[in-house]
């Protein structure tokens, strides 16, 4: 017999979604994996391989393309898609959260002391400005003149760039300098309104000199940077020289010190990172409330790009101000910072 039921309506079918659904869906799906492995190596503190470390400087404006995929899986009813998407932007949020805000990271929560300073004992102005192969010096020239900072560092000072320097810059305005002159990118200079010492700086392709001063009677370092960008096929130079980096401030930590210049690198960066808590110290932009102002490229309107020019301070220092100034003919902004220097208590 034939037990069957019968009169009542066919169980519904699953309805295919369109071809332009399904494409959609395909492609924000490829994207937000490629958005996780991002903002995965992002907290798993890696900067990774090649085309990691590049996308890491601009991890900020991963928001935008990633609500936009929010979006779009709201309105493609998207469930799977929607939660993926929510998640990946809470965490990428919380991350630029973090460089908004200057956290203090392993070493630098340890060491527990910022906020402990005896005295001011001297009120200084820090600009560091990368010239692009010297075109720009001119323009730093009337910088100078205009600001009057008393130590500047500059990149990429080539062969023409410390000759206008040594030509154009009275020495009564900044009587004391270690230049090193090279060609291209590799030259590098401080200019100083105190006494200079030179010292062993850093090994780098690039010129990264260094040098011993007194400011307010204290011993202050000063240490221009420059390692080499992370193009693809030099990642591990890059790696390489900010492990230099690191290596210098480790040995430098309870100094008074300024670590100044064209790091190739932002806080989003875990080689950059590692710098900041070998030294216990901290980004002067942040701590002035221009943590997300962009440096380069200086080509696009603010605030398009990603901020790889820094003036780092030890303990020592407390920031007053932090300003990127258009400079003409690079593709740098560069940056002014106020401190103030304290005795320890």
């Amino acid at each position: 017999m034939d037990t069957t039921r019968s009169g009542g309506p066919p169980p519904s079918l699953p309805i295919a979604r369109p071809l332009h659904e399904r494409l959609l869906i395909g492609a924000t799906a490829l994207f937000l994996a490629g958005a996780s492995v991002l903002v995965g190596c992002r907290l798993l503190g890696t900067d990774a391989v090649t085309p990691v470390p590049q996308l890491l400087a601009f991890l900020p404006w991963m928001l935008v393309p990633i609500s936009a995929a929010l979006l779009l899986t709201g309105l493609l009813r998207w469930r799977t898609g929607a939660v993926w998407a929510l998640a990946l932007l809470a965490v990428a949020g919380w991350s630029v959260r973090m460089y908004d805000t200057g956290y203090a990271t392993g070493a630098q929560a340890a060491a527990g002391s910022w906020g402990t300073h005896g005295p001011a004992v001297a009120r200084i102005e820090v600009l560091t400005s990368n010239v692009e192969f010297g075109q720009a010096t001119l323009a730093l020239i009337e910088t100078l003149r205009r600001e009057k900072p008393d130590v500047v560092f500059v990149q990429e000072c080539e062969y023409v760039c410390a000759q206008l320097l040594a030509a154009r810059v009275p020495r009564a305005d900044y009587p004391y300098r270690h230049v090193v002159k090279a060609g291209q990118a590799e030259g590098s200079a401080i200019l100083s309104v105190f006494p200079l010492t030179p010292t062993d700086g850093i090994t780098g392709t690039l010129a990264m000199p260094g040098s011993a001063t007194r400011i307010g009677g204290l011993p202050v370092q000063l240490q221009l940077v420059h390692p080499l960008p992370p193009v693809p096929g030099g990642v591990d130079d890059w790696r390489a020289e900010l492990g230099r980096i690191r290596t210098y401030a480790a040995g430098q930590k309870g100094a008074p010190l300024i670590l100044a210049g064209d790091f190739n690198a932002t806080r989003d960066h875990a080689a950059f990172r590692s710098v900041l808590d070998a030294g216990a110290l901290r980004d002067s932009a942040v701590l002035a409330g221009a943590g997300r102002a962009p440096s380069w490229p200086a080509g696009v309107r603010a605030p398009l790009g990603a901020q790889i020019d820094h003036v780092l301070v030890s303990e020592d220092f407390t920031v007053r101000s932090a300003r990127f100034l258009e400079l003409a003919d690079t593709d740098h902004r560069s940056l002014l910072v106020g401190l103030d220097l304290h005795a320890r208590r």
